[in-house]
């Protein structure tokens, strides 16, 4: 692959497409879709890109990156588009799904002369906008190798986790371990505030101390203002939890901790709602404790 004449295509133009997409248009010429393609067009527009309808029309591209809700929609698109893509073509997929899907997938392209990455990714849209994503892949480091130009536009840190499936698993495990940090934080807060003592002020404490996290540097404060903007659905993390517990089933591994956190992020996301933000599972404690953070 010629890295100085890569074309590359963007799929999947969501909270964290759109930045990733627009990073990589300053780069590269870069081709984007949508399963509404108003927003392809619009993203066209701010950003330089070109919005395309038709699948088919992605045929000269060199590498491909998706980023889409489950990998159920991926491997529909790549039903369509695998056919098309010409031999040697390398596939990013920056989709959060199930490393077992993903390994599918990879079966699929290869039949097209297709190299599939699972390249899941983590740092929020902050993160997403910077070009300073974190990026698990698993496949080959010879194919990682090949889109290492592409893969710089978007992150400071890639790790190669393993074979196929190990990127998702990885970030499977991740998500698990935000959502045990989320709902520890909320009710350590919840218990602080129920004997009086003000969550703002505990965090400032907490923040200094052995109980610190990026949850409760990053993203408690939010609770405390009771401001959620959205830029994680607590849907997507629910899901994203959901795929660890069944790769944890699936491996027959004890994890008491993590089942904890799956069954209480599913019931607090049935509480709040799918679009909510994912910071807004602090509901739940604070709903079983009566208090509200401040």
């Amino acid at each position: 692959m010629d890295q100085s004449t890569m074309k590359v295509a963007y799929l999947g133009l969501g909270a964290m497409g759109r930045p990733m997409a627009a990073n990589l248009a300053r780069a590269f010429p870069t081709k984007v879709w949508n399963r509404t393609s108003a927003v392809a067009d619009d993203h066209a527009a701010q950003h330089g890109t070109s919005a395309v309808t038709d699948l088919a029309d992605l045929a000269d591209v060199q590498v491909v990156c998706s980023c889409l809700p489950t990998d159920v929609e991926v491997a529909q698109i790549v039903g369509q588009l695998g056919p098309e893509l010409a031999r040697g073509t390398v596939w990013l997929d920056h989709t959060s799904g199930d490393p077992v899907g993903s390994q599918r997938i990879a079966e699929s392209l290869a039949e097209h002369g297709v190299t599939y990455l699972d390249a899941p990714v983590s740092g929020g849209t902050a993160g997403a906008e910077a070009g300073t994503l974190t990026v698990m892949i698993g496949g080959s480091q010879e194919a990682i190798d090949e889109v290492r130009p592409v893969l710089d536009a978007v992150a400071a840190n890639v790790v190669r986790v393993g074979d196929v499936g190990a990127g998702m698993a990885v970030k499977a495990i991740n998500q698990a371990l935000l959502a045990t940090s989320l709902q520890a934080a909320a009710e350590g807060l919840t218990v602080l505030a129920r004997y009086g003592v003000s969550a703002s002020t505990a965090l400032d404490v907490i923040n200094g101390a052995t109980g610190r996290s990026f949850v409760t540097e990053n993203l408690m404060s939010r609770a405390t203002s009771r401001e959620f903007p959205l830029t994680f659905a607590l849907g997507l993390l629910n899901k994203d939890v959901r795929l660890a517990g069944q790769l944890i089933a699936e491996l027959g591994v004890a994890a008491p901790v993590l089942e904890l956190a799956r069954q209480l992020t599913a019931e607090v996301t049935e509480i709040v709602g799918e679009q909510a933000d994912h910071v807004e599972a602090v509901r739940l404690a604070e709903q079983r404790a009566g208090v509200e953070l401040q």
